[in-house]
Order: C-alpha cells, then sequence, then structure tokens
C-alpha cells in the first residue's frame, strides 16, 4: 500500500521517527490510526451518554406531566420541521 502525505504531514512522521519512539514510518501511522480509532470510540461513549441523559430527561418530564399529545401524522411531521429548525 501506497499512501500520499502532505510535505508537513511527512515531515511530522519523520520527526516522530527521528525520535527515537518508532523505528520507522509505518510504526507511527499504525499508531496514529490506533489513536484514531480509540478517539472514535471515545466520542461514540460521550454521545451515548448525552444520549441517556436527554432520554432520562425526557422520561422525568413525562413523569411529571409535561409530555404533549400528537393527534396525528401532520402534528408529529411539524414538530420535527420545528426541532430541525
Amino acid at each position: 500500500m501506497h499512501i500520499s502525505l502532505t510535505p508537513e504531514l511527512e515531515s511530522r512522521v519523520k520527526a516522530k521517527v527521528e525520535s527515537g519512539l518508532y523505528n520507522n514510518a509505518s510504526e507511527v501511522i499504525r499508531e496514529a490510526l490506533r489513536f484514531m480509532d480509540t478517539h472514535e470510540d471515545w466520542i461514540h461513549e460521550i454521545k451515548l451518554a448525552r444520549l441517556r441523559e436527554q432520554l432520562k430527561s425526557g422520561i422525568d418530564q413525562l413523569d411529571r406531566g409535561e409530555g404533549i399529545v400528537l393527534e396525528s401524522k401532520a402534528a408529529l411531521d411539524a414538530l420535527f420541521d420545528d426541532i430541525q429548525a
């Protein structure tokens, strides 16, 4: 596999190898990809936790009788349009 890097990124990869932390550019790229996977997993967990908080808040509101009744699909569509706006 061959990849193309901008001069700046290539310089950064070379600097990592020259620092002695990595033996070659492939190790740097593998580590960067592992970090990217970990970062994506972390972001997913944050989003999931936030969604759980929002669901809990909604359930609490319903338990307090603060919900709204939608009588039709048109009312539901209008609600979603308002949310998107």
